[in-house]
């Protein structure tokens, strides 16, 4: 019985023993792997850069005037030969009918809108003008405003908001793709880099972002060259 009862104990105890071998053995490689996958998710964010300079594509010019009357008849009137005065120059300087629209005059009647009947003005109507040149001939348009001085002689006082001119770059689809490149060509130098120092290897893109193109006036005197940028931010592995 005794025998036995040794016999029991001895492959008791065999069995534990086998039971943590297997343990250590399962939790060795259990590690190894969290080593291993830490080792793959060792990572570098980076950050490439392309910038370029280009003169804007399309003008948009606003020839604004006022004037005053006590007639409204001979207001519109006035109204008319005015505009028809400033077409003929922007036509004198180049522009084609297709690139000039007039807008609908804005007219106040001072003695309908005022609710003090003391109120007392010289004339009783106003009226506003404006005539937009929208075209693709940039130089032509900046060239042009100076010469606006031109249409004082005319006896047409052009409002200062005329020289609030846009200037627009049209034509961002045409060089996404090579910034695109170069800033991505820029974040690889900067990880190869990054890697060398950390003596590190550079493995595959783990992540990346293209980055949104921005265009913005060079300066505030030159707004029709204009400064494209975009960042594009890729992550890459490493290894050692």
């Amino acid at each position: 019985m005794a025998a036995q009862n040794n016999r029991y104990v001895f492959e008791s105890a065999i069995l534990g023993a086998l039971l943590f071998v297997g343990l250590l053995g399962a939790a060795f490689l259990l590690s190894k792997s969290i080593v291993d996958i830490k080792m793959m998710e060792r990572t570098v964010e980076v950050k490439g850069l392309s910038e370029r300079e280009v003169p804007a594509d399309i003008a948009i010019w606003p020839i604004s005037f006022s004037m005053a009357d006590n007639d409204l008849v001979n207001l519109y009137q006035t109204i008319e030969e005015k505009n028809g005065k400033v077409v003929e120059f922007l036509k004198a300087q180049g522009f084609k009918d297709s690139e000039i629209t007039i807008s609908t005059p804005a007219v106040v009647d001072k003695l309908a809108r005022e609710y003090d009947s003391s109120y007392v003005s010289k004339f009783r109507y106003t009226a506003s003008s404006t005539i937009t040149v929208y075209s693709s001939q940039v130089d032509l348009a900046r060239e042009s405003m100076i010469r606006v001085v031109d249409l004082g002689r005319e006896g047409i006082a052009i409002a200062g908001d005329s020289y609030s001119t846009q200037f627009i770059y049209s034509k961002l689809n045409d060089i996404k793709p090579e910034m695109i490149e170069e800033a991505t060509k820029n974040a690889r130098q900067a990880a190869d880099k990054f890697a060398k120092d950390s003596d590190s290897t550079l493995g595959k893109i783990k992540r990346a972002n293209q980055g949104t193109f921005s265009i913005e006036n060079r300066d505030s005197s030159t707004a029709h060259i204009k400064k494209v940028r975009v960042v594009s931010t890729v992550e890459y592995y490493l290894s050692d």
